[in-house]
């Protein structure tokens, strides 16, 4: 089952799952936007579960691969000014050095190529910019032996379980890591902040 097709299926029951799980951990996150205004990416929108909690002070553009996600993000919306593009986070329709910050939730343990999508964030990020990025990582050489039997499956389904974010920053040089906060379920969900070079 293609990553479209999985998230399409998902798209009407995602909010319900994921929403009081991670809502907490989002606002810590995006607590951390640059506080002049800029525009900023929304990397993997999903269904707009950031929207309410950003300030109306950025221009944002939304990116998700589905538009069935899309779609949900756009009633969320109404107090930004806020333009939705469905695209691939592997291949980013936007020039280099396009945005002030890249806000990338949950999505770096959903795509099948994490390094190259964190790349292409890097690749988009003005120098200066930052990136606020919240998902379930492994550390190197943890052993977590439930979340390796479990990720077969899991990445079938919706989610990796098995990316190691320390290799994901190696593959991109111009990022340099600011903060690395752990954000749920003893620090299976990380929260990280990171500045272009």
């Amino acid at each position: 089952m293609g990553l479209q097709h999985s998230y399409r299926l998902i798209a009407p029951c995602y909010d319900l799952a994921v929403d009081r799980a991670t809502r907490g951990m989002r606002r810590a996150s995006l607590a951390r936007l640059p506080p002049t205004a800029g525009t900023i990416l929304l990397a993997g929108v999903g269904t707009g579960l950031d929207l309410p909690h950003l300030p109306a002070r950025h221009r944002y553009i939304g990116l998700d691969l589905t538009g069935a996600m899309l779609r949900r993000s756009l009633p969320r919306a109404g107090h930004l000014t806020f333009t939705a593009v469905q695209g691939d986070m592997h291949r980013l329709p936007f020039a280099d050095a396009s945005f002030d910050g890249v806000v990338a939730h949950l999505i770096l343990a959903v795509v099948p190529q994490p390094a190259l999508c964190l790349a292409e964030i890097s690749r988009v990020l003005k120098p200066g910019g930052e990136a606020l990025i919240l998902d379930k990582f492994l550390r190197r050489d943890q052993k977590a032996p439930l979340r390796r039997l479990l990720n077969p499956l899991a990445r079938r389904v919706a989610t990796r379980l098995d990316v190691v974010f320390e290799d994901l920053l190696e593959s991109s040089p111009g990022l340099v890591l600011r903060d690395d906060t752990p954000a749920l379920a003893g620090g299976w969900f990380r929260r990280i902040h990171l500045v272009r070079r």
